[in-house]
C-alpha cells in the first residue's frame, strides 16, 4: 500500500455534526419547507478549509438513485502527485446534523452511502475502505448488510458505533426522549431541526431549564471528553451545526425506546403498506459477511455509544472485529482529541495497511 493514502471525504468528521457545503444550500420558505438556492462557485469545502491547509482537493458530484446530488471531496497528501498515487481510497462518513429534510439514516445508508461507495468504486476500479463515526456507523453497518454494497468494501473502521441505543445515558438526549420531542416537532409540521434558528435556541433553553445542567452542554450530550481542546470551540461553531431532519431524530429516538436496530417505524398501517408486516424489519447484522474486516474503537466515557450496546452489536456479528478501547475517551475525543493521532489514528492506519491488498488505477 502506498505511503500516501488517497482519501475521499464527504465532509469532516467533526463531533456529530457535518461541515458539509452541499451542492446547493437550503433556505426557508413561508411554508417552512426548505428550498434550494444556488451556491456561489467558490463556496466549497475545498476552497474554505482544505486547499488553504496545503492539501490537494477536488470536488465530485454523485447523483443518488432517488435523485439527489451529493458532494464528495477528494483529499490527498501534501506531497506527491495526486494523479500518480495508487493507495486504496478511504471514504470518511460523518455523523448527525447535516443538510437533509424528510429523511432518516435509513435512506442515508441505503441510498446516499450506497451510491457514494458505488461511485468511488467505479472511478477507482478497486474496493474501498470506509470510516464512520457515530451515525456514520449506523449507516455503514446497515449498508453492509446489503450484499451488493458490501462487496465493494475492502474493510471498515467504526468510531463510537451505535447500531443499538438502548443504554444511552446522556442527560440531554434522555430529556428529549422522555419529552417525546421528536413526536411533538413532527406533529407541529416542523420537518427540519435547526438548532441555530430562534425556535431551536428556545427549544434548547426549555430542555435545559430546571431539568438538565447545560453549563457544559457538550458533556450533557456526549459524555465527558478527556482530551478535547476547548479553545477551538469557536472555530468549530463557525461551521457547525447544520440542520438535520426531524424524521431522522425520531428514528434515532425509536431506537433508544425500543432497543432495536431496525427500519423506521411508520405505525401499523403504513408499515404493512411499505414493509408487508406490522413492525419495521430489523437490519440483521448477521448478514454482514464474516470476510469483511472490521476495526472498532470505543470509549469508557461515551454516553451515546454505550459499552453494553456495543457488546450487543458484537454478539450479532459473524466476525470478531479488532477492538480499541480507550477508558477515558468520550464521544468527541475519537475525532478531536489532541492525542487522537497516537491514541486512535495510528492504530486505524495500521489496520488498513494490513488489508491494503487492492491497488487503485485512479
Amino acid at each position: 500500500m502506498a505511503k500516501s493514502v488517497a482519501v475521499v471525504v464527504r465532509s469532516f468528521l467533526l463531533f456529530l455534526f457535518s461541515s458539509q457545503f452541499a451542492a446547493a444550500q437550503f433556505a426557508a420558505t413561508p411554508t417552512g419547507i426548505p428550498s434550494l438556492r444556488p451556491r456561489l462557485p467558490n463556496d466549497t469545502l475545498c476552497n474554505h478549509l482544505i486547499l488553504p491547509a496545503g492539501y490537494p482537493c477536488s470536488e465530485h458530484t454523485v447523483q443518488t438513485e432517488d435523485g439527489y446530488l451529493l458532494a464528495l471531496h477528494r483529499v490527498s497528501s501534501r506531497t506527491g502527485n495526486i494523479s500518480e498515487q495508487r493507495g486504496p481510497p478511504v471514504l470518511l462518513q460523518h455523523g448527525l446534523f447535516m443538510d437533509f429534510w424528510d429523511w432518516s439514516w435509513q435512506e442515508l445508508a441505503l441510498h446516499d452511502l450506497a451510491d457514494m461507495i458505488c461511485y468511488i468504486n467505479s472511478i477507482t476500479n478497486t474496493k474501498i475502505f470506509v470510516v464512520g463515526h457515530s451515525q456514520g456507523t449506523i449507516m455503514s453497518l446497515a449498508a453492509f448488510t446489503q450484499p451488493d454494497i458490501v462487496e465493494m468494501v475492502e474493510a471498515a473502521a467504526l468510531l463510537c458505533p451505535i447500531s443499538y441505543l438502548g443504554h444511552v445515558s446522556a442527560p440531554f438526549v434522555l430529556r428529549m426522549v422522555n419529552m417525546h420531542l421528536d413526536q411533538m416537532i413532527l406533529a407541529m409540521g416542523i420537518h427540519e431541526l435547526d438548532f441555530r434558528s430562534d425556535w431551536g435556541i428556545n427549544l434548547m433553553d426549555s430542555i435545559c431549564d430546571g431539568h438538565v445542567d447545560c453549563s457544559d452542554l457538550l458533556s450533557s450530550i456526549t459524555g465527558k471528553n478527556c482530551c478535547f481542546n476547548n479553545s477551538r470551540v469557536d472555530f468549530y461553531l463557525e461551521y457547525e451545526p447544520h440542520p438535520s431532519s426531524s424524521k431522522n431524530l425520531r428514528h434515532l429516538f425509536q431506537m433508544i425506546r425500543k432497543g432495536k436496530f431496525s427500519k423506521y417505524d411508520y405505525g401499523l398501517i403504513k408499515n404493512l403498506k411499505l414493509y408487508g408486516q406490522m413492525k419495521p424489519p430489523i437490519f440483521d447484522l448477521g448478514h454482514i459477511p464474516k470476510s469483511l474486516p472490521l476495526w472498532i474503537a470505543y470509549g469508557g466515557n461515551d454516553d451515546l455509544a454505550d459499552v453494553t450496546d456495543l457488546q450487543h452489536t458484537l454478539k450479532q456479528l459473524q466476525s470478531k472485529p479488532e477492538l480499541l478501547y480507550l477508558k477515558n475517551y468520550g464521544h468527541i475525543d475519537f475525532l478531536l482529541s489532541v492525542n487522537a493521532k497516537k491514541d486512535v489514528y495510528d492504530h486505524m492506519i495500521r489496520f488498513f495497511r494490513s488489508w491494503g491488498k487492492s491497488s487503485s488505477s485512479y
